[in-house]
């Protein structure tokens, strides 16, 4: 039977394959996904994909179809079921599996889905995704042979995995959890009974339509039922996840947010104590106070591009144990497996706090207080954004400012810095800025404006920015 397959263009992301299910993905996607990506698995030698889906309305429609897909391609499917992305990652690392795939919409609206693949151990990204897009309609898909299935549960153990790591003692926290309706659900119930304290999970049925709030704990109104129950409650700190649980977010005993570069000086400072010397990287985006406390802890910080993908292969290139996103994509390789996991870290953070002789409040409220923009995102054309920032970075060089290129242009000046990158997954710039002061951020965010203009486009709307960050 031959077989070709077109994906819609803008479902092949750099790092993963999403789309708007019924417009721009469906299951015949699915198991297109399924029948070359098992092609990719056999001819590099291998036969078992283990295969996850999180909690979405969609989800489990097209986790059968991919099914389908990989026993086409004569894989052994071995499903593990509804649960969160790292659970996935979890089995793929532990289990006997050449590959892995998870049928995931992350932290997008309820009616996207779509696919994180992992070759061997390793992210499957970027110009693997777009070959499988090739191979897919040049209908190369290796040969076609019948596989089979298997389901196995491996909560309990993931779960076990997860808690061994605590390390706070027996010292009775109070925390409340919210996994947004999201896939972290599955397990939280089971994760909370293990640890010492007293825990309140608050949106913890899963539900694809998530009826409580968005998944996405980088979005502050998000967090306004979980601040709300930690003051309520007087808890020590609540913890918050994204739909697939891969992302973490923080809010101290006072209700106040820690982002997840602050989150970061957290855990560099607790992984520096073992790992002294030790290179911790954190995304373009972050603050300068992280980088600068990472030193201070003993550590060689290191600016890497945004990206889990991209973050997780330069951890393997350079033997990091820790490194962290402003989104809350955290990757623990001290004691872990490297991937980012928000179940994990967060019991890694309970364990930190736990320790503490001050409130998680004081810990935040002792880094320098910067002020800065949130991260802005704003539309501009597929075909122009990456000859903006281009344009952006050849100018200031020729202007002799201080420049950074690792991912887009972060300028340094007298007053702080200022990002502009284009986005990997959508037709958008994303700037940030970072002062000491409000009259220094306003000089860097005219600054920013100044480019941007000399590129032919307008400033993004600069309002809603935080102090104390």
């Amino acid at each position: 039977m031959s077989f070709r397959h077109r994906f819609d263009p803008t479902a092949l992301r750099e790092y993963d394959i999403r789309g708007i299910v019924g417009q721009t993905l469906g299951p015949d996607d699915a198991f297109a996904v399924g029948r070359v990506f098992g092609g990719i698995v056999a001819g590099a030698g291998g036969k078992r994909v283990a295969v996850g889906y999180d909690g979405r309305l969609s989800s489990p429609a097209l986790e059968k179809s991919l099914v389908a897909g990989l026993m086409a391609s004569g894989m052994e499917a071995v499903r593990i079921g509804l649960g969160p992305t790292p659970m996935l990652y979890f089995a793929a690392t532990t289990l006997p599996a050449d590959g892995a795939v998870m049928v995931t919409g992350s932290h997008n609206p309820s009616d996207y889905n779509g696919f994180k693949m992992m070759l061997g151990k390793k992210p499957f990204f970027g110009a693997a995704i777009r070959e499988l897009g090739a191979r897919a309609e040049r209908g190369e898909v290796g040969t076609e042979t019948t596989g089979r299935e298997q389901t196995i549960d491996i909560r309990a153990d993931y779960v076990a995995r997860v808690l061994k790591d605590y390390d706070g003692g027996q010292r009775a926290l109070k925390v409340v959890w919210d996994p947004g309706n999201g896939a972290a659900g599955v397990v939280l119930d089971r994760l909370v009974a293990g640890l010492p304290g007293a825990h309140t999970i608050i949106n913890g049925a899963v539900d694809g339509l998530f009826p409580a709030h968005h998944p996405d704990p980088t979005v502050p109104a998000n967090l306004a039922q979980l601040i709300a129950a930690v003051r309520t409650q007087k808890a020590d700190l609540g913890i918050a996840f994204d739909g697939d649980a891969d992302r973490i977010g923080v809010v101290d005993d006072t209700g106040e947010i820690l982002f997840g570069d602050q989150i970061m000086v957290l855990f560099a400072r607790d992984v520096l104590r073992t790992h002294p010397g030790a290179t911790i990287i954190a995304d373009v985006k972050a603050s300068q106070v992280l980088f600068d406390e990472i030193g201070r802890a003993g550590g060689k910080p290191l600016m890497w591009k945004t990206g889990h993908s991209l973050i997780k292969a330069k951890m393997a290139e350079t033997g990091a144990p820790l490194a962290g996103e402003m989104s809350g994509h955290i990757f623990f390789a001290d004691k872990w497996y490297g991937f980012d996991d928000a179940l994990y870290a967060a019991v890694r953070l309970l364990g930190i706090v736990a320790r503490m002789t001050a409130p998680l409040s004081a810990a935040r409220a002792g880094l320098p207080a910067l002020v800065s923009t949130p991260e802005l995102r704003f539309d501009c054309a597929e075909a122009r954004k990456f000859a903006v920032v281009a344009e952006v970075a050849a100018r200031l060089r020729a202007a002799g400012a201080t420049v950074n290129d690792t991912d887009g242009v972060r300028v340094q000046t007298a007053d702080g810095w200022w990002l502009l990158r284009a986005s990997n997954t959508q037709a958008v710039l994303v700037a940030r800025a970072e002062a000491r002061d409000a009259a220094g951020l306003d000089r860097l965010k005219a600054s920013l404006a100044e480019q941007l203009s000399l590129s032919g486009l307008a400033a993004p709307d600069f309002s809603g920015g935080h102090a104390g960050h």
